[in-house]
Formats: C-alpha cells, structure tokens, sequence
C-alpha cells in the first residue's frame, strides 16, 4: 500500500474536503506546488486555480480563489478564501458572475474600486474556465 496523509480543505463557512492522498498539487503564488506524504513542513500562499487531490486511481478537484496551505509531513490543511467541487458550480451563475465583474470594471470609481474588480474578475474567469475544462471532460 502505497503512503498516503491527511487532507482538509475548509473555508471559514464550511469543510469543503476531507480525506486521505497519495499526492496533492495546489496553485501556488510561485507555481503549482506538488506535494507527497513526508514532505518537509511548508507554508504557502495559494492563488485561484485547481487544487487536486489524488488518492490511487481515485482524483478529486477542488476549486480555490486563494487562500493558504500548510503542509506537514502526513498533513495538508487547506484555508481557502472559497472554495468549491465542480459539482457545487452553475454554470449559469458563474458566467453571469463574470459579466457582473466585467460590467463593474468598466463603471469603476477610484483605485479601490478597480482592484476589487479586477479581483472579482480574475476569479470569475478562473472558475468559468476550470468549469467548463471540468464538462469537455
């Protein structure tokens, strides 16, 4: 049997994921961060993107608009800012997001309005593209 650690994915609303893995790869601010059990302690911020975690054949998705992982040599906590399975998404909802972050950019006023709308968009297209990946296949 091959060496597996604990997973939590958790947000401050909910527990989104927990369960054992074999590996785990993770959308790092440097890079996508791959991580096996008995890894050397680590602390890292995450950006929006996939979060996979794979146990033998079985591999579940998990999206995250940012957040911070922790890695422990048999644990990974995931504190994400959301985070959601695509079985959670409407597609629907998730576009009109995208055109609502879209349509707040171009009536933006000040500097603070349009980080927060570059933001809002960043992750509304983050989570459109990783939907519709998720459905061609």
């Amino acid at each position: 049997m091959a060496s597996t650690m604990n997973v939590l994915v958790a947000t401050v609303e909910r527990e989104v994921y927990r369960g054992t893995a074999e590996f785990l790869a993770a959308p790092s601010d440097a890079g996508e961060l791959g991580v096996l059990p008995k890894h050397s302690p680590l602390l890292a911020k995450l950006k929006s993107g996939e979060v996979r975690i794979q146990n033998g054949e079985e591999i579940d998705e998990v999206f995250v608009s940012g957040g911070f992982m922790e890695v422990q040599p048999d644990m990974i906590t995931i504190l994400a800012d959301t985070a959601e399975r695509a079985s959670d998404f409407d597609e629907a909802a998730v576009a009109e997001a995208e055109r609502n972050a879209k349509a707040y950019l171009e009536s933006r006023q000040g500097e603070t309005d349009l980080a927060r709308a570059e933001a809002e968009l960043s992750i509304a297209t983050a989570r459109l593209a990783w939907l519709r990946k998720k459905k061609k296949h």
